[in-house]
């Protein structure tokens, strides 16, 4: 009796990994276009950004070769700190709008009210694709040195400066904000009420709950957010460039001079050495995104 109840088991675990096997072809096959505009959209641009970065061209032969330069180039003197200055200002924007999105996003999951959540997560969408020079032109004329409320509430007598470090980190706040609302909300949603009501039924309060329970649950969601707004803030430049230009130190606005030609001439290739600088950094943050996403869909099923 128990031969004959278990025997069909590995019958049926043969047929299920030979059934996804014969699937996996087939998956790829449907995948090819997706690989194929992929490949051709960033691949393309990939491919001549790293060659203008490595190679030089002499502009009395015409002939193209190998070089280090500019990649050493990229790494030093103002174009090493613009590099840092990016990473700096993304990593704080990123903690800051996390810590104040996390917020957000719990009293809207925790509300009972259904128009305060669907107004909140509209305003969050909105906000989250609202930038460049129309964000930019938004805070000149509300907060600027002639802005409304600068001249209403003296902000400049308090030290207030638009143009600025902390004034740019302001206004990146606005978008990555509710950036980080609309990824967490869907996480905060995951932590079934049965884990509280059992971690009550042992005798934890709220605080324990959050620390041994609540937090690890939420911890690949929250580091996946807050690397997302940093990859956000890292690759911004319209904002930046109506807003301060050249005042405050960032990669893009170099790259964009280097095009230009606004600083010397002839720094094309310098240019496409910092891309490639940014790209390389904005792999990185997405070979850590993208674990902690998988990671973070597999706790919360």
């Amino acid at each position: 009796m128990s031969a004959s109840t278990t025997a069909p088991h590995p019958k049926g675990t043969a047929g299920g990994a030979t059934s996804r096997r014969r699937r996996g072809p087939r998956t790829w096959l449907a995948a090819l276009p997706l690989l194929a505009f992929t490949g051709l959209c960033f691949g393309i641009p990939l491919g001549a950004i790293a060659f203008g970065a490595v190679t030089r061209t002499d502009p009395a032969s015409g002939a193209t070769r190998l070089t280090g330069e500019h990649l050493t180039r990229s790494l030093q003197g103002p174009y090493l700190g613009s590099l840092v200055g990016s990473v700096q200002l993304s990593a704080l924007t990123a903690l800051v709008g996390g810590v104040l999105g996390v917020l957000i996003a719990q009293a809207v999951v925790t509300s009972r009210s259904q128009v305060l959540r669907g107004a909140a997560l509209t305003a969050s969408g909105v906000l989250a694709n609202f930038g460049g020079v129309p964000l930019a032109f938004a805070f000149i004329a509300t907060v600027g040195i002639s802005g409304v409320v600068t001249q209403l509430a003296d902000l400049t007598g308090l030290g207030w400066h638009l143009y600025s470090f902390t004034g740019l980190l302001v206004v990146y706040l606005y978008f990555l904000t509710p950036l980080m609302v609309l990824v967490i909300v869907p996480a905060l949603d995951g932590l079934r009420p049965q884990w509280r009501e059992a971690a009550q039924n042992s005798g934890a309060n709220g605080r324990q709950f959050w620390r041994h329970v609540g937090l690890p649950v939420l911890a690949p969601s929250l580091l996946g957010g807050f690397v997302l707004l940093f990859g956000t803030a890292f690759a911004a430049h319209a904002t930046a460039a109506a807003l301060v230009g050249g005042s405050v130190p960032l990669v893009t606005l170099k790259i964009a001079d280097a095009l230009s030609g606004n600083v010397l001439t002839g720094q094309e290739n310098v240019a496409h050495a910092l891309g490639l600088d940014m790209i390389v950094i904005a792999g990185l943050v997405m070979a850590v995104y993208l674990p902690l996403q998988r990671r973070s869909a597999r706790w919360l099923r």
